[in-house]
């Protein structure tokens, strides 16, 4: 991640993970001003971003992991328990729902949109 728009910018850092969800909150030519889960912030080439969308598992300050469940409602079957920092792919988040479909290592079930970082409150993903 640079600190401005273009190669002649030094190199700030480089994320040392693949699929991490990024937020992206400002354009300039073929550069986007992302943001990451910590708050961080810098400019990447839009050629490093993957279309597919990701989320983190941010369990509550009170919770050590999440539940990923098989239907959409807080009694539904126990498909995994995720520990913070696990990445997982969106299938589907609808707007104005509490919960998102995503698939984690080959688990696919329900989280809600509390216990994740990379869907906005009110944004559909399909």
């Amino acid at each position: 991640m640079r600190v401005g728009p273009s190669t002649s910018y030094p190199i700030e850092w480089t994320f040392q993970r693949r699929d991490l969800p990024v937020q992206i909150v400002g354009e300039f030519q073929l550069w986007r001003r992302i943001r990451d889960a910590e708050g961080a912030e810098g400019w990447v080439h839009s050629s490093t971003l993957a279309g597919r969308r990701t989320v983190l598992i941010r369990p509550p300050a009170t919770a050590q992991e999440v539940t990923l469940r098989r239907r959409p409602e807080d009694g539904g079957v126990a498909v995994a328990r995720l520990r913070p920092g696990v990445i997982g792919r969106v299938r589907e988040c609808e707007a104005g729902n509490a919960w998102c479909e995503v698939q984690v290592a080959g688990h696919r079930g329900f989280l809600k949109r509390a216990e994740i970082w990379g869907v906005g409150p009110d944004e559909e993903v399909k």
